[in-house]
């Protein structure tokens, strides 16, 4: 919904070399992080050196830096506004599913008004898997009542891509953070919300 993947990326940057954990490359982020809890990154990287007390400070250091670096930016990506009122308006349910944390939520919504177009948000605290184990995505069609194979997951990310084929959904992925031939398997292809439509969405399912 907002491309905000560039930050992330410098905050873990950051993260990395202040704590002795060496530079942090662009294709490690992209396939290992990116679309990740922090926490369960946080706790693979530097488990070994912290307690839970030490592993949630440096959650709120990386958040925080995120934060700063972002707040500035923040901006839904081409056409999201337009798009969502375009499903509301046609009845159609919809869900946020993500791994960020609940601040995060908030620090992004308060900036860009669209909670109300959503019918449930689905943070990574709902959840005792993280992607890209599917619960996420089964959990948010749950919320929906719906059946997974009726619902279409809009994902950035390689571990999101791989939870939502996994939950057996549509996939629209979105070229902020890869290119489109990265991007697989996926059912479409998307650079923004201008390309999309309500009738573009049903045709997946025709």
């Amino acid at each position: 919904m907002i491309d905000n993947t560039p930050y992330h990326f410098k905050s873990w940057q950051a993260l990395f070399k202040k704590y002795g954990k060496g530079e942090l490359s662009k294709e490690t982020y992209y396939k290992e992080i990116s679309g990740v809890p922090v926490m369960e990154t946080i706790k693979r990287i530097f488990g070994n050196d912290h307690d839970e007390a030490g592993l949630k400070a440096l959650l709120n250091e990386k958040e925080d830096f995120y934060r700063k670096e972002y707040a500035p930016y923040v901006a839904p990506i081409n056409g999201l506004e337009n798009f969502l009122t375009g499903l509301k308006n046609a009845g159609i349910k919809m869900a946020m599913a993500t791994s960020a944390t609940v601040e995060d939520i908030d620090f992004i919504l308060n900036k860009v008004p669209i909670r109300d177009d959503f019918n449930a948000i689905i943070n990574s605290t709902i959840v005792s898997q993280p992607k890209p184990h599917p619960q996420i995505f089964l959990k948010a069609a749950e919320k929906l009542n719906m059946p997974p194979a009726k619902c279409v997951v809009f994902e950035d990310s390689l571990a999101g891509i791989k939870a939502a084929n996994s939950a057996g959904m549509k996939v629209v992925a979105i070229t902020t953070g890869h290119t489109a031939a990265e991007l697989h398997p996926v059912d479409m292809v998307i650079n923004d919300y201008t390309e999309l439509d309500v009738q573009k969405l049903a045709a997946l399912f025709s």
